[in-house]
């Protein structure tokens, strides 16, 4: 177990090479620095990151894993349109992991996906020993990605996921970036076929557990996949139910 670094300090972090070279006043051998840095973005270069990196690669195919990655980099150029000023490695866990209840092994619940990833993100925190109140932020922000009205008045580890999951599946916020933001964040993690893909990687998480699509967006998803699926109304719910009037 490790101990997170202090939040300020998060966006300044860089990765060290493996090579090294020499500086030719002092004669003496010192590391050189590398930053992994997408549209001006810099990937946190920290134990946690790259442990959640490692897992989530694991974990998910290479339409989740780079749709996730984008989500991190998309929300981080939102909040920074925006003035925001995310802990980004709490933003990269959450980005990372937001869409794990999707994925065979963790979809087997009958509650929502986004609960099952958020669960997730938690347990893996914790046993790394982040602080709850942390773990509990990436929860938040995990579990609201698909509650749009909501995300946006959060603090902005919360805040920003919705905003890059906006921004990647619907579009919402993408003329607000700069053209070449983009063009580096899809080249950097393409998205070929996204559209499609992605619907049918919704409809493979949710299509066992219909019922928790229930006052979501997710129940589009279900009805355009599945011609015998019908949503629960919820005016429905309220005139059929046992109170007597």
């Amino acid at each position: 177990m490790f101990v997170r670094r202090h939040a300020a300090d998060v966006g300044n972090l860089r990765a060290l090479e493996d090579d090294s070279t020499e500086d030719p006043n002092r004669g003496a051998v010192i590391a050189t620095q590398s930053v992994e840095n997408i549209a001006g973005i810099v990937i946190p270069d920290t134990a946690l990151v790259r442990e959640v990196t490692e897992f989530i690669r694991d974990a998910e195919n290479d339409l989740l894993f780079h749709h996730s990655r984008r989500v991190f980099l998309f929300g981080a150029l939102q909040g920074r349109r925006r003035g925001l000023e995310p802990d980004l490695e709490l933003l990269y866990v959450g980005a990372m992991f937001h869409d794990l209840g999707l994925t065979e092994r963790y979809r087997t619940s009958d509650v929502r996906f986004e609960v099952d990833s958020a669960n997730a993100a938690r347990e893996f925190l914790v046993e790394h020993g982040v602080d709850k109140a942390d773990a509990d932020k990436v929860w938040l922000g995990i579990a609201l990605h698909t509650t749009p009205g909501v995300p946006e008045f959060l603090e902005p580890e919360i805040a920003l996921v919705t905003a890059g999951v906006e921004t990647d599946v619907l579009g919402i916020g993408r003329d607000d970036l700069a053209p070449e933001a983009l063009a580096a964040v899809t080249a950097a993690h393409p998205r070929p076929d996204f559209k499609q893909r992605i619907l049918g990687a919704f409809n493979d998480g949710m299509k066992h557990r219909p019922q928790t699509t229930f006052g979501t967006c997710n129940a589009d998803v279900l009805e355009r996949f599945d011609p015998e699926f019908v949503r629960d109304n919820f005016v429905d719910t309220i005139l059929t139910n046992t109170w007597p009037e």
